[in-house]
Order: C-alpha cells, then sequence, then structure tokens
C-alpha cells in the first residue's frame, strides 16, 4: 500500500513537472493509484498537500520544493538536479523569508487567524484596532491585536453548563494574540516581549506569524523564550490556512487578570469585546454576526498575494 508521501513522490517523478496537491490525486486517480492509498479521508489532496507543507518547513532533508504560489505546486529537488526547471533554479526556490518578497501587511493576515481561531480553538476572535483607545499614556505595548473567546455553550448539554457555572468552575476560555508578518532575529525580543505585556491578561497568549525564519539557532532560543514565559508561537500559511499551526503551546492560565482586563477597556473595540460575551453567557446565545466574520479557506487564499 501507498501512504500520500510515497504517492506524491510516485505521481512527481513520473510526470516530471511541478504540480499542486489537487493534481497530485487528480492523476493518482486516473492512473489508478487511489487504489493502493490506505487511507484517503474525503479531502485526500488536502492531506497530500499539508503533509508536503511540514515536510519542506520541518525536515532539512525534504526531498520536495514549493515551486510556485498561486498556485501552489511542488517539485522535487532530484529533478532539478536532473533535468533543470527552466525559469527558476534550486537556489531560488529555497530562498529564505529574509529574501522573499512578501506583498502583504500585518492587517492582511487577520482574517487568517481568525480563521485558525474558529478551527482550532472553536473561539469567536474579535480585531482590536489600537486608534479607538481612550487613553493614549499607558504606550502601544498594552493592547492585543487580536482576542477570541470559546464558549461551550453550543457544545455542552444545557444542565452541564449551568451546573459547572452554579460549582463556579465556567469553562469559558480567553484567548490573546500578538500578530506579526515576519519573526527573524531582527524583531524577536521586541516582538515576544510585547506579545508578553499584551497577553498576560488571558488565559492563553501567543505571538503569531505568516513568516518564520527556520535558523537552527532562531527556532532554539524561540522555543526558550515560549517555555520561560509561557506564551505560545502561531505559524500561519497563507498558502494553505489548514496547515496553519502552533508550534509551541501556550502554558495555559486558570485565572484571569481582572485588573488588565479593566486596564485595556479603555479601548472602546475590547469593551465591546467583554460586554458582547457578558451578553452571549446570559442569553446562552452567540451572536456571531459580532465577531470578526470567519472568511472560507478559498476566501482567505484570495485575499493576498505572496511573490
Amino acid at each position: 500500500m501507498l501512504t500520500f508521501y510515497d504517492l506524491a513522490l510516485k505521481i512527481i517523478e513520473e510526470e516530471k513537472r511541478p504540480l499542486s496537491a489537487a493534481e497530485i490525486w487528480d492523476l493518482a486517480v486516473k492512473k489508478g493509484y487511489d487504489t493502493e492509498v490506505s487511507s484517503k479521508g474525503k479531502t485526500p489532496w488536502q492531506s497530500i498537500g499539508s503533509l508536503i507543507y511540514v515536510d519542506i518547513r520541518d525536515n532539512r532533508k525534504s526531498k520536495f520544493i514549493k515551486a510556485s504560489t498561486r498556485p501552489t505546486k511542488f517539485y522535487l529537488k532530484s529533478l532539478i538536479k536532473e533535468k533543470g526547471i527552466g525559469e527558476f533554479t534550486e537556489e531560488e526556490l529555497s530562498v529564505d523569508i529574509e529574501q522573499r518578497q512578501v506583498n502583504y501587511s500585518e492587517k492582511d493576515i487577520h482574517p487568517f487567524l481568525v480563521y485558525f481561531a474558529s478551527s482550532y480553538f472553536k473561539a469567536f476572535a474579535k480585531t482590536i484596532n489600537h486608534s479607538t483607545s481612550t487613553k493614549k499614556e499607558f504606550g502601544e505595548w498594552v493592547h492585543p491585536d487580536i482576542v477570541a473567546c470559546y464558549f461551550p455553550i453550543e457544545d455542552w448539554n444545557n444542565e452541564v453548563y449551568e451546573l459547572s457555572e452554579k460549582l463556579g468552575d465556567n469553562p469559558v476560555k480567553l484567548y490573546s494574540f500578538e500578530l506579526k508578518k515576519t519573526l527573524t532575529f531582527s524583531n524577536l525580543r521586541e516582538s515576544f516581549f510585547q506579545a508578553v505585556s499584551n497577553s498576560s491578561w488571558a488565559n492563553e497568549g501567543y505571538l503569531v506569524a505568516s513568516e518564520i525564519s527556520k535558523d537552527d539557532d532562531f527556532i532554539i532560543e524561540l522555543k526558550r523564550l515560549s517555555t520561560s514565559f509561557g506564551i505560545g508561537i502561531i505559524k500561519i500559511e497563507i498558502d494553505d490556512p489548514d496547515s496553519s499551526e502552533i508550534l509551541f503551546p501556550a502554558k495555559i492560565k486558570n485565572n484571569l487578570d481582572w485588573d488588565t482586563i479593566n486596564k485595556l477597556t479603555m479601548n472602546s473595540d475590547f469593551k465591546e469585546f467583554i460586554k458582547r460575551l457578558k451578553n452571549d453567557l446570559v442569553s446562552k446565545e452567540i451572536r456571531k454576526e459580532k465577531f470578526d466574520k470567519v472568511l472560507t479557506k478559498e476566501g482567505l487564499i484570495k485575499s493576498i498575494s505572496v511573490e
């Protein structure tokens, strides 16, 4: 039987051209190789794409490379060495983020994080606009970029939820996210301690980026800071939002910092977020339209471009 990894290798080796995950699966079906795959699932092409993404990102000896974006296509390093690939070289295909042209802003990544918060945490998110704060003297390292809340209202039986409230064990969980476009040694410490300052009040706080340096020393330092201060790290994949993931988990805090939460209500967006939570908890009905809209995967991918 074939694994998805072996299947992707087999198809690209036979075709000798860059292919998207969907093209790999379509060709596998046409060639009859799909019958040799032990486990398919409902969206095998997504599984193939996610598997290759992770292999390229985490495995320096990966046999795959990303040959293009919009659409994302994959190729094999061995085929470049044997035949070349026309308009680009192996060096160009393996360009690091310090050299990559990133044609989108930090604000453009917000919908991707909202999508991740919804799919991974089952949380409802709200973007916090810093300009709506009424007190500037506290400085910029106060407000998180995005906040989110998990309500168990839709997941739990009503009697169980009410009992948890009576016992003082409310399962509602608050998240805080500090968002950056890139993370490298040049901005790591400032970005990290900004996340610490802005997210200490929540049950879980995260530093989020779409472009993270793959340098070994950088990853070691990022993990050390995450472990030391309890701030989690999330990697957003703009080419495949379903492949976004938590690189290092946040330390879960059972108690909220109410003094800081009160201070943050100087921001009208955050104040509205807190008010919304209270109303939804009292009514036991989540007004989803009051939170940031969760775009579809296709809508996210079309929203920005990377060269």
